[in-house]
């Protein structure tokens, strides 16, 4: 039977995703998933990097579409509510009250270098203080209690990705793992890095190895922002979870975490596999 889930995906609402919330619970049905959490991009204060999320007016409207989609599949796949939500000094009060509006499962936090808001703040053309901002930023997205996980945790792999050489990130990031393991928050393994400028999972192999170290927690999200991409490559991730030293993954409910073992999930995705392999 189905037991994992996946536990990030988008809606046309953050204006850069495509297909409606049925169409990603039909294809999570179809890669034999039990559930799916929609984590779409949060609402900020107005003018915040808003080409890229809901508006704050569309928030309502972002739950009655995860609603409609779990009554459709109510009986053949869990649907969860869930939030993808931006870490950004200064506004986790903002943060706070967003993530009281809703009943949330989940609430994924992100650090968004990317944004303009972000590159104003920290990027003052030193390409490694730059990189450093963003692990210490990331630590303390964790310290502040707000988010279940923290999404594509070496995302910055993407800024000028020709010169990113994780041996010499070891120490900064080692730093900023030891003060998430800390806080008991987890950490995702977001398999759409294949399609991002630096073509690798984000975290990679080394840093899994690390946060496993470490004893965080992972869940693994596709980041779907089309369809198809619900549960992509979750096998493959599954497997460099177990050679990075991890034996479970972790779902989030209620805003609660749970464990499967590793070993369990791959066999319910793919019972054709070669027992040797797991």
């Amino acid at each position: 039977m189905p037991l994992y889930h996946d536990s990030h995906m988008h809606t046309p609402l953050c204006k850069h995703a495509w297909g409606e919330p049925e169409e990603y619970a039909a294809q999570a049905v179809e890669r034999g998933l039990n559930g799916i959490t929609f984590t779409c991009h949060s609402p900020m204060p107005s003018g915040f990097w808003p080409h890229v999320r809901m508006s704050d007016s569309e928030f309502e409207n972002y739950v009655a579409l995860v609603e409609r989609c779990r009554l459709r599949y109510e009986g053949i796949l869990e649907v969860r509510l869930g939030l993808e939500s931006d870490f950004f000094p200064g506004l986790e009060g903002w943060a706070k009250a967003l993530h009281e509006r809703a009943d949330f499962h989940y609430i994924l936090g992100s650090v968004h270098w990317q944004g303009p808001e972000y590159r104003a703040m920290f990027d003052d053309e030193d390409e490694f203080a730059f990189r450093r901002s963003y692990f210490e930023n990331l630590a303390a997205s964790a310290e502040t209690g707000l988010f279940d996980c923290l999404s594509h945790p070496d995302l910055i792999k993407n800024y000028f990705p020709g010169n990113w050489h994780f041996e010499e990130w070891q120490e900064t990031i080692a730093a900023a793992l030891d003060r998430i393991a800390k806080t008991g928050v987890a950490m995702e393994l977001n398999t759409s890095g294949i399609h991002k400028s630096y073509k690798e999972i984000n975290p990679s192999l080394s840093m899994l190895r690390m946060m496993a170290e470490r004893g965080i927690p992972v869940v693994v999200g596709s980041d779907s922002h089309y369809p198809r991409r619900v549960g992509e490559n979750f096998i493959p991730a599954l497997q460099t979870l177990q050679l990075a030293g991890f034996t479970n993954v972790s779902v989030f409910k209620n805003r609660l975490r749970s464990e499967l073992g590793i070993s369990e999930v791959l066999r319910s995705l793919h019972p054709l596999l070669e027992p040797s392999l797991l």
